[in-house]
């Protein structure tokens, strides 16, 4: 396997055929109604059912769609909200994710400088040192706020670089209010996000940073739901790969998503998150496959991930 997370990209979109991926933002009332009425898990206000809960069904969803898909994203923030115990479930899904050969995103959006975004950085991806942790890894890539600069981005870029991992740095955000400040322009006519992802392009396209495919082993984070415009941005940054949430659930279309992919179809995962997780919830499934919510999980990832073949660029 190639130790440049770059590469180790490229290799496993060509090896699924698709640039899709899959969120696990997990939230115990949306979970199938067989994981909580099970007696062992069915009491939200219980620390220990709901961990147990949320365990139990993104292990199962990283099993079935790990066939399907490259990579997928975990949010650390569905985890934290249960304390030390949502900690160690989200390092256990790691573990699981990386068992089952799938690239792991940690959606983390850390920021800061100096010595603060140093100790970030060997948080959330330096594999453990201490003495009866070997067995405990951190994700192939997170995400990051680079709000504050270079000064914030570096302190990740260079930990991701030593340990063979990436960077997704925070350029221009799906949700529709966005706009409103990352769309603000100075007086020359430069945009908030442009002037962002100039920065993240002069890291990225470092020598050191590059891979053997090409690619840098720092992308940038763009919303599929974001303006026409910032299609301009692959064509300004060939070498970064691009992460692009929206797609399903917040309303980007398979073709909004795929203008950030290279002409070979390379350089972009695609996030699909509720749209495939709670798949059962949806009647175009249920009417398939009735409370059967593993297979109509499997049925969303498989349905988008044709649509994302069948669409053109």
């Amino acid at each position: 396997m190639a130790s440049h997370f770059g590469d180790r990209l490229c290799q496993a979109v060509q090896k699924k055929s698709t640039p899709l991926i899959v969120g696990l933002d997990p939230v115990y009332g949306r979970l199938p109604e067989a994981i909580r009425t099970h007696k062992d898990m069915n009491d939200s206000q219980d620390l220990g059912a709901s961990i147990d809960a949320l365990f139990a069904f993104c292990s199962r969803v990283l099993k079935i769609v790990a066939p399907i898909v490259p990579a997928v994203k975990i949010n650390i923030a569905y985890f934290e909200k249960y304390l030390w115990e949502g900690m160690e479930t989200y390092y256990s899904l790691l573990s699981e994710a990386e068992a089952l050969e799938l690239e792991v995103i940690g959606d983390i959006k850390r920021g800061d400088i100096g010595h603060t975004a140093k100790s970030y950085a060997e948080a959330h991806l330096k594999n453990p040192d201490f003495v009866g942790m070997e067995d405990l890894i951190t994700p192939d890539a997170v995400t990051i706020n680079g709000f504050a600069g270079a000064d914030g981005i570096l302190p990740f870029a260079d930990m991701a670089g030593d340990q063979g991992k990436g960077v997704f740095v925070w350029v221009r955000a799906s949700n529709p209010t966005a706009s409103s400040v990352q769309d603000f322009a100075d007086a020359s006519g430069v945009k908030m996000y442009e002037k962002m992802a100039e920065i993240v392009g002069e890291i990225a396209n470092q020598n050191k940073r590059i891979g053997a495919s090409g690619y840098s082993n720092v992308g940038m984070v763009v919303g599929g739901t974001s303006s026409d415009q910032t299609s301009l941005l692959r064509q300004r940054y060939p070498r970064c790969w691009f992460l692009v949430p929206g797609y399903g659930s917040q309303g980007a279309g398979p073709a909004e998503c795929l203008r950030f992919c290279n002409k070979d179809r390379m350089g972009a995962l695609i996030n699909a998150s509720r749209s495939i997780i709670y798949a059962y919830e949806n009647p175009k499934y249920t009417e398939q496959f009735g409370d059967n919510w593993e297979k109509c999980i499997e049925q969303a990832a498989i349905d988008a991930k044709m649509d994302l073949a069948k669409a053109s660029i």
